[in-house]
């Protein structure tokens, strides 16, 4: 099917439903939506059409989202149940009852996990990839990882005696270990003992040779038991890993946010295990030692007959196989940008230009703000961060134009979670660095991605902006799908202006050119929008949506994406992970698809076309681009940006390039069912499967083309009357 038959084509016949839908039973469970999106990333790793050594990326990547949903999500429930709260989510289910859920569910994709990754390492050892049994190991072999364990893991050990003069030990979330039942050789007194194993140490040893061979750690670490415990005999053991409750507590009234927070990442670190993954067939007695100190009941526990740890499989993702690895890609320069010789500011002054990452290279947002602080004429910036990297290239370019005698005024968010640490120590070096830093509010994160540069030209200053659905992380910018609006419109120049100084000075702005923000007017603007293109609906024009983005539970504007398919516009939803509306139901959402897309990279942009009576894709079509996906804690509870798309190249990339192709895409769609289910799109075999991520890998984007090849630029489809 090529991407304009998709566009063309019918909605499905809808599934009539037993029941009232205008009960909870209209929206689907937001924690079973998201178990269904990490099964889907899961069943990558199956994907043939996946080189093998990425399919144990998305295995690894698997395991590190359910770990990470546990330490936050479910820790969330779990002290709601403990607490005997009985209130139910939007879908009728209580904390109880979803916990029930995701625990049978959560089971289910761990032993599933350990399948696959039975099979893959059956194929990694035919292509020269093997983990060793510890009895198929030779005597150099064995040499080899006797000095190995003596010089670089021996060291960093610390073996504990467990007994009434030796208390259990704090083990930190995530911490692995093995736990050991011991005899003294002389008189076989009995010993529990724990063998904590510090996260610096790799999982996997590498013996040497031009053959990929590892040993697990574990195994060297038993193998080398009497230098850890001289004396002592091995009676029995077992490995585990532990989660804890990892979500912030921040008080209200905290008087310095960054202290407070400082406290907070002390806490999280203590916080009550969630999880205990054990190995299968451990020891009665260390298996009750753990479950007694850890205080964790039956539930709480997962035997696990195979590997613990599975998210550790990503060392063996190894770099020198590029044969087994996605054929590498080079993000492009946009055209217009060499033209203007890297001149960033150039190429923005002479019209709008939206980049699509990691398509177009994330280096051009890092190039606007290095050259903004060794431009001499620029006289202030300011830029929000929610995530960025360790050694962030834009925090180094704020501090140059700081120590430089610019204006320089950050926003942090300390909220963002698990980067909390990070940040802090970003702010520390801004302030050193003599910018202006500020945190936002204590009761709404910030996530909007704003940057702006005011540069004097003339007798004028001019004001250069730049709108991001995602975060200013080059790092994460590699494998995310995001957009990034460039511009010098005074309209968004001026809207972005008021939001800093909403965040710095809390002063709502009065009123907004082409943005919307939340928590102010963002979800009103959306269910205006909804609405109006009902109301075209009812007067017979054509009526549609296309919608993108990561999450869609607010109940809200689901209950208006349904009125408004009752009222019969087409609705075409691309939602990557959690969605909490049920398409294809008869008399509730017949006129509405939804796709999630799981590929190569992450889909993350948050975009939003409404028809407006013409139908799409037109150019009089209203078209936005977001930080928010729409969930309450980003309609309600942050600081979010919803900017009105007006340059009529921009609105093109984006309805006809880059909506089209994640419509049209095949190769890597799974189809939401009425139940919340997903199937995999069915591709017959020798068939053309149309891949959106190839296509934007092989094809520039409208706005950032150059004087080169211009007319060339592909456009899937666009209505020009």
């Amino acid at each position: 099917m090529s991407p304009a038959d998709f566009l063309k084509a019918p909605f499905p016949e809808p599934v009539a439903v037993e029941g009232d839908m205008t009960t909870p039973s209209r929206f689907f469970n937001r924690e079973l939506s998201w178990v269904g999106f990490n099964w889907r990333v899961l069943e990558e790793a199956e994907n043939p059409r996946v080189p093998l050594l990425e399919r144990l990326r998305f295995l690894s990547i698997s395991a590190t989202n359910l770990d990470e949903f546990f330490t936050v999500r479910v820790a969330g429930l779990r002290e709601l149940a403990n607490a005997g709260n009985t209130t139910p989510a939007a879908d009728g289910l209580t904390p109880a009852e979803q916990l029930k859920l995701i625990n049978a569910d959560a089971r289910n994709l761990m032993e599933r996990q350990q399948s696959i990754f039975q099979k893959i390492r059956s194929q990694m050892e035919a292509e020269g990839i093997t983990l060793m049994a510890p009895d198929a190991l030779d005597k150099e072999d064995k040499s080899f990882l006797t000095e190995h364990f003596l010089t670089q893991v021996f060291p960093v050990l610390s073996p504990l005696a467990i007994d009434p003069a030796h208390p259990f030990p704090f083990l930190p979330n995530e911490g692995y270990s093995l736990a050991l039942s011991l005899e003294r050789k002389t008189d076989k007194t009995p010993l529990q003992a724990l063998l904590p194993i510090p996260h610096q140490i790799d999982r996997f040893v590498k013996l040497p040779g031009d053959i990929a061979r590892f040993v697990l750690l574990e195994d060297l670490l038993l193998s080398h038991f009497d230098s850890l415990f001289p004396g002592y005999k091995l009676k029995g053991h077992c490995t585990f890993r532990v989660l804890r409750d990892s979500d912030l507590e921040v008080e209200d009234e905290a008087e310095d946010l960054v202290r407070e927070f400082e406290t907070a990442l002390k806490r999280r670190r203590r916080g009550e295990v969630v999880r205990m993954k054990l190995s299968a067939g451990a020891p009665d007695a260390l298996k009750a030692l753990l479950m007694d100190e850890l205080d964790v009941s039956d539930e709480e526990v997962v035997e696990v007959d195979g590997m613990i740890g599975i998210s550790d499989l990503s060392e063996l993702v190894l770099d020198d196989r590029p044969d087994l690895l996605w054929p590498q890609f080079t993000p492009r320069v946009p055209e217009r940008v060499s033209d203007h010789e890297g001149d960033m500011l150039a190429a923005i002054r002479q019209k709008d230009m939206l980049l699509h990452h990691p398509y177009e290279t994330f280096d051009m947002v890092v190039r606007f703000i290095r050259q903004a602080a060794r431009d001499p004429n620029v006289v202030a910036i300011k830029q929000t961060l929610y995530r960025t990297s360790k050694n962030s290239p834009i925090v180094e370019a704020l501090c140059e134009a700081a120590e430089d005698g610019k204006s320089v005024t950050a926003l942090v968010e300390l909220k963002a979670r698990f980067d909390e640490a990070a940040n802090i120590r970003q702010s520390r070096r801004l302030e050193r660095a003599g910018a202006h830093v500020v945190y936002g509010f204590i009761n709404y994160k910030t996530h909007a991605k704003i940057s702006t540069v005011v540069r004097r030209e003339g007798d004028k200053l001019v004001t250069y902006t730049h709108y991001g659905t995602g975060n200013y992380h080059p790092i994460t910018a590699r494998i995310y799908t995001d957009v990034s609006l460039f511009t010098c419109d005074p309209a968004l120049g001026r809207d972005a202006t008021k939001v800093f100084n909403f965040l710095s000075g809390y002063a709502q702005p009065d009123e907004l050119e082409n943005l919307s923000i939340s928590p102010l007017t963002l979800k009103s603007t959306l269910l205006d929008r909804i609405a109006a293109e009902a109301d075209y609906a009812k007067n017979g024009k054509p009526a549609e949506i296309w919608a993108k983005m990561n999450s869609l539970i607010d109940s809200d504007v689901i209950d208006a994406l349904y009125a408004a398919s009752q009222a019969g516009v087409k609705i075409n939803l691309v939602i990557r992970g959690i969605c909490g509306l049920r398409p294809g139901i008869k008399g509730l959402s017949e006129n509405i698809r939804v796709k999630s897309i799981v590929g190569r990279f992450l889909e993350h942009s948050r975009i939003v076309c409404f028809g407006n009576g013409y139908g799409l894709p037109h150019k009089k079509a209203r078209v936005y681009i977001s930080s928010a996906d729409w969930m309450g804690r980003n309609l309600n509870r942050r600081v979010e940006t919803l900017i009105e798309i007006e340059n009529s190249t921009v609105k093109a990339q984006i309805v006809s390039q880059v909506m089209a192709a994640n419509l049209a895409d095949v190769a890597q769609s799974w189809v939401m069912g009425p139940d919340g289910s997903f199937t995999r799109a069915k591709i017959p075999d020798g068939t053309f499967a149309f891949n959106c991520h190839r296509f934007f890998m092989e094809n520039p984007s409208l706005s950032g083309r150059g004087s080169a090849g211009a007319s060339d630029v592909p456009k899937l489809t666009h209505t020009e009357d």
